[in-house]
């Protein structure tokens, strides 16, 4: 199992500099977010913060938990996605789904779509775009909501074939879970609350015999690892946080990604701490 931290709360600099100690301190990649107007929280552009972190950073994996595509051009997302790609060496994965509403880069602009069916339509029609994009060649795309004619993205991502991609997958939705099987990852999430053990050993074995079934048609797209990156807040003390993590690592999940939100809790200083002490030892 990898272990991702979360840089929820503090400065640019203060991200930045969170970021070089999660590296220093053994963690595997470091995440931020993405947000446009949330309540009065401090938000940053996430792709200018993820250049930062690209130079500033050598070996963790880097993005941000997660990017919601609907409110994105797919077109201007590939050429962020290379260009980070690119400055950090092939370090980019790129988390995503369908964003929550009550962010005002949804609910206070006029013209974004919210209804989940709408975002999902977007979402997808994002994805396919950027695969093509990342492909080089010189493309088409016709979808639901975005129709591009004869583009092409020089250069392609140092990753090959593609930038990695986790999908955010509300178990046990089919429709849900079957975008995530298609893609590099997925991100569960419960739909009562937080995804247990027996929930993530579930979705592996169908995550599974989803994509078995799916190889058959497309060999080539399938060849790769498949993670299951579950987020949550580890236990307090490193026996209780490594047996914690050791139950998803054994039911099937490849990452836990620290994810600290109680703004009564958690701060700068209090993240800077929980990353200094490094993730837990399985």
């Amino acid at each position: 199992m990898r272990f991702g931290f979360v840089g929820s709360f503090g400065s640019v600099a203060q991200t930045v500099a969170l970021a070089q100690e999660a590296e220093a301190h053994g963690w595997d990649g470091f995440f931020t977010w993405d947000g446009i107007s949330v309540g009065e929280l401090d938000t940053w552009d996430p792709w200018t913060l993820l250049g930062a972190l690209a130079v500033s950073t050598e070996r963790i994996r880097l993005g941000a938990m997660i990017f919601p595509l609907a409110r994105r051009r797919p077109w201007k997302v590939a050429r962020e996605t290379v260009t980070v790609d690119h400055l950090s060496g092939g370090r980019l994965v790129l988390p995503v789904g369908l964003g929550a509403v009550d962010d005002g880069g949804f609910a206070g602009v006029s013209g974004e779509t919210t209804s989940a069916r709408g975002r999902a339509e977007r979402l997808d029609d994002a994805l396919a775009i950027l695969e093509r994009a990342w492909s080089g060649e010189r493309f088409s795309y016709a979808g639901t909501h975005h129709t591009v004619t004869d583009l092409v993205f020089r250069p392609q991502p140092v990753q090959r074939p593609r930038i990695p991609v986790w999908a955010v997958g509300a178990w046990p939705s089919e429709r849900s879970m079957g975008r995530a099987a298609r893609w590099d990852g997925v991100i569960p999430q419960g739909r009562t609350g937080p995804v247990t053990p027996d929930d993530v050993r579930a979705l592996v074995a169908w995550t599974d015999e989803r994509r078995r079934a799916l190889a058959a048609a497309e060999p080539e797209r399938f060849l790769g690892d498949f993670d299951v990156v579950v987020e949550g807040v580890l236990p307090e003390g490193p026996d209780a946080a490594a047996a914690h993590a050791r139950a998803y690592a054994d039911a099937g999940a490849t990452w836990w990604v620290e994810s600290r939100w109680d703004a009564q809790r958690d701060t700068p200083e209090t993240l800077l701490d929980r990353v200094r002490q490094g993730p837990p030892r399985l």
